[in-house]
């Protein structure tokens, strides 16, 4: 859907964020309800959006829609990501980190292997709590590549 340059909600410190559009959990008081649709977002190669993560001083975070709708493209940009840059990868999903090792749905796996951090769970607006970092409901984890 988007690329935003320099944004500090996503993750410590300034981070390019990468927001896809696609999601299949809708969340009720969901923050970014058009991502909930592929067509509001624009189709992009691979090799486009790795040249803008190039670009950036920052740190780079997926997010949505749900970066796991999107699994293979999102795969091969993190891999790629990883092996040509020194960048660390911040990623949300309304999945469980449980749930995804359960499917054991291969793009899914790789897509985990080549992250660092993954923010898992839906958003339950009746956990919503502002006082939170990076996370919009007390349910969600922030959970660090050594835990997956």
């Amino acid at each position: 859907m988007d690329i935003i340059d320099g944004t500090v909600v996503d993750g410590p410190g300034f981070r390019l964020s990468i927001y896809c559009a696609g999601c299949s959990h809708r969340c009720q008081g969901c923050h970014n309800p058009q991502s909930w649709e592929m067509t509001n977002g624009k189709e992009m190669d691979v090799e486009d959006i790795l040249q803008t993560v190039k670009d950036s001083p920052w740190n780079v975070t997926f997010s949505g829609g749900d970066p796991f709708f999107q699994a293979e493209g999102f795969a091969e940009l993190a891999r790629r990501i990883k092996a040509e840059t020194a960048k660390t990868i911040w990623c949300y999903t309304g999945y469980t980190l449980e749930a995804l090792k359960e499917e054991n749905d291969p793009w899914k796996m790789e897509l985990m292997r080549n992250i660092d951090v993954l923010v898992d769970g839906p958003f339950i607006q009746a956990l919503r709590d502002e006082q939170l970092r990076f996370r919009g409901s007390s349910n969600q984890r922030i959970i660090e590549r050594e835990a997956f």
